[in-house]
């Protein structure tokens, strides 16, 4: 027996890490913002942050193109609010979000953004994001990616 699958020779926070995991998807609506608290608790704060990004980027590719993202998101980020890392990609969730649904919003918000962020949004249709990024995105990788989209059929 390999000593990596006995949950007795995993440190603790392994152990607790993926608890955290189980917990989290499974976890109700109603109770999300509660469990989320009480993760982020955690004495070990990157394994706790860890746990809850995974949840929050899950949770957030099912939710942010429809109506339930906007109060689902506002609800996390009190419950992250003494995390900066957590709350800014909710921040850059919105900011995905109202890219691809063509709501407004700021150039300087998308070249400030992480590279997840710009990586994605180099993904859009949207020829605003995609003339910034090719232009000025982070790295030669998103400005290539945004390139490549913006010569795509439809999105000149």
């Amino acid at each position: 027996m390999n000593p990596h699958d006995d949950p007795r020779e995993q440190p603790a926070e392994h152990l607790r890490f993926a608890a955290y995991l189980r917990e989290l998807a499974q976890v109700t609506d109603a109770e999300e913002t509660a469990v989320v608290t009480k993760v982020l608790t955690d004495p070990d704060q990157t394994m706790a942050r860890s746990a809850v990004l995974r949840h929050l980027d899950r949770r957030a590719t099912t939710l942010y193109l429809g109506p339930a993202f906007e109060p689902w998101a506002q609800a996390l980020t009190q419950a992250a609010e003494h995390h900066p890392f957590l709350s800014r990609r909710l921040q850059e969730w919105s900011l995905l979000r109202a890219v691809i649904l063509g709501q407004p919003w700021r150039s300087g918000d998308l070249l400030e953004s992480s590279d997840w962020l710009q990586h994605n949004a180099a993904a859009t249709s949207d020829t605003k994001a995609l003339q910034i990024l090719a232009d000025s995105g982070r790295t030669k990788r998103i400005r290539n990616a945004a390139r490549t989209n913006l010569a795509q059929p439809g999105n000149n």
